[in-house]
């Protein structure tokens, strides 16, 4: 059996990279811990981070220096470094024809609610990035229980979207 280098390197992606693949980017740096090296980027970035974003990854614990709104053509340079998996967050992202990406990262879909489109008070907004980064960490929590550096390709996709599919069932609001 072949097994791939770690860290496992993962890109998040959706659509405006404001909000979910930022969260989702530090929670996995700060919870992977060396095991996952995470970015982000969006299809079509609107060139800022929400600031609830980086009020909710502060809260976790996580670093907010590097975060920002960027293009996925960043990373699909030639130069680029090579993912592992590239996991869409949104729906829009994932119905999106993507550009070739270095190392052929498998493609997988985690995709949640905005929260940035939540209405109501400061308070209940707040909620809403708080509860979208409490779901991505329930996912990726699960994935680092894995053998992260026995799986590619195939049984790589396969343990992203059984996580996914396994965590959904068990949240309320699903």
């Amino acid at each position: 059996m072949t097994t791939r280098s770690t860290p496992l390197r993962l890109l998040f992606v959706c659509t405006h990279n404001s909000a979910r693949s930022i969260l989702a980017e530090g929670l996995a740096n700060r919870l992977g811990a060396g095991r996952l090296r995470a970015f982000s980027a969006g299809s079509h970035p609107s060139g800022r981070v929400h600031p609830l974003a980086l009020k909710v990854l502060r809260e976790r614990g996580c670093d907010t220096m590097t975060c920002q709104s960027k293009s996925w053509d960043e990373f699909a340079a030639s130069e680029a470094e090579p993912m592992d998996a590239m996991v869409t967050v949104c729906d829009n992202a994932a119905g999106e024809a993507c550009p070739f990406w270095p190392g052929a990262p498998v493609r997988v879909h985690w995709g949640l609610p905005d929260p940035a489109h939540a209405d109501g008070s400061d308070a209940e907004r707040l909620a809403a990035f708080r509860r979208t980064a409490e779901r991505f960490e329930r996912r990726l929590r699960a994935l680092l229980v894995l053998p992260l550096e026995r799986f590619q390709g195939p049984r790589l996709q396969s343990e992203f979207q059984r996580i996914h599919a396994t965590v959904l069932q068990e949240e309320p609001d699903a």
